[in-house]
């Protein structure tokens, strides 16, 4: 006897990248592009509060919102660094930048309830939605560097729309927004009744200047959620720290939610916080170095190759070129990629209609693997597009 589970359970699927990755497991000198999961090691000044928590038996529940001490280490960090301040009443240590974002739209969204997303956008954002009963209502971000312009935000507003979820620096094209951009936006943002998620879990991999978040503007304080972690800049996807930082009346009730969920963010991890934004600051700045000549690398070849850049990647760690030229089938270009030159890259269809005609790279790998899988990536075209 099979049971059914609830209706909107038919949201739920398989993501692209993870589709890919099950038609590797039979390749067994497949180069791998497609994961966002930096190849550096967590700095060990992170590893050994990690382990000294645990020799201290720092292993019972903290605060629903996480241990004071990491949310003061997480309150002065952006303070410090971006200049503006939240209490530590106002922040939640959570599983990751993802529980906080689930815990942000499991709060928010009613049924029927409109949420603004860029496109092409990181596809993990839309089943959350869609099972929550709300409905992702995409803004065309090609005509315009894949950045959001207000127009745009004002054409897609309606008297459903509940919130506007944001990522930059983006997944999937390394594009971030400028502080007379992001500036721009929140003059509009301001004059709407709707919440504003901004997901910035890239922040510190930023490549031309510092990151403008959204937090650095007190008219939207009170619509804003902001999203961050240290899974990207501290290679630190496995523990799952992520922040979710609000205005005390929205964070108040968040707490319950994310607590109902999973009761605390896991505790040697919250210590290991501490010492990644206390003592562990120098580690976004030589990852991005390597990210820059790996992006520097990336840019040349794949334009010596005939892919178009409709923009250049200016954070995070992936680049995302136009196919076009040579097809209009994102997906089968992929698995025939995989299946003969055992080089493995996402479809630009993944991260909504909006991506398709282009495919995602990955570049948080060695050089040497960028190398080789390139060195593939030309012969495939050569052997297929020769005459294009």
């Amino acid at each position: 006897m099979k049971l059914s589970l609830n209706d909107r359970a038919q949201y739920l699927r398989a993501p692209s990248i993870r589709q890919f990755s099950n038609r590797m497991k039979d390749i067994e000198d497949c180069v791998n592009l497609t994961i966002g999961q930096p190849d550096f090691n967590m700095p060990q000044v992170v590893k050994d509060a990690y382990i000294n928590a645990i020799n201290e038996d720092m292993t019972s529940y903290s605060h629903n919102k996480g241990l004071i001490e990491t949310r003061r280490a997480v309150s002065q960090y952006f303070y410090h660094k971006y200049n503006f301040q939240y209490s530590e009443e106002e922040i939640i240590i959570t599983n990751g930048a993802s529980e906080a974002l689930d815990t942000s739209l499991r709060s928010i969204i009613n049924i029927g309830d409109e949420i603004l997303i860029p496109g092409p956008i990181y596809a993990g954002y839309i089943p959350l939605i869609e099972t929550l009963g709300g409905k992702p209502v995409y803004i065309d971000t090609t005509h315009s560097n894949y950045k959001i312009t207000p127009e745009a935000i004002e054409q897609h507003i309606t008297a459903k729309t509940k919130a506007i979820l944001l990522n930059y620096p983006t997944n999937p094209t390394g594009v971030t927004l400028t502080f007379n951009e992001v500036e721009a936006l929140v003059t509009t943002l301001q004059q709407h009744e709707l919440f504003i998620i901004s997901d910035e879990i890239y922040a510190e991999n930023t490549f031309n200047g510092t990151h403008t978040s959204f937090a650095q503007f007190d008219s939207i304080r009170d619509q804003l959620l902001l999203i961050g972690g240290l899974s990207k800049s501290h290679s630190a996807t496995g523990i799952r720290i992520g922040f979710l930082i609000g205005p005390e009346y929205l964070i108040e009730k968040l707490t319950f939610m994310h607590a109902y969920n999973c009761i605390c963010a896991n505790v040697p991890a919250q210590v290991a916080c501490i010492a990644a934004l206390n003592e562990g600051l120098e580690a976004p700045q030589y990852m991005n170095e390597a990210y820059i000549e790996r992006k520097n690398y990336l840019v040349q070849k794949l334009e010596s190759l005939g892919f178009e850049l409709d923009a250049q990647p200016e954070g995070a760690f992936y680049i995302f070129p136009s196919i076009r030229k040579f097809t209009d089938n994102d997906f089968e270009f992929c698995v025939q990629l995989l299946e003969e030159a055992h080089l493995a890259i996402v479809p630009g269809s993944s991260f909504t209609d909006y991506g398709k005609g282009h495919v995602r790279i990955s570049y948080a790998y060695d050089l040497e693997v960028l190398k080789e899988g390139m060195r593939r990536l030309e012969h495939f075209i050569a052997e297929h597009y020769s005459a294009v």
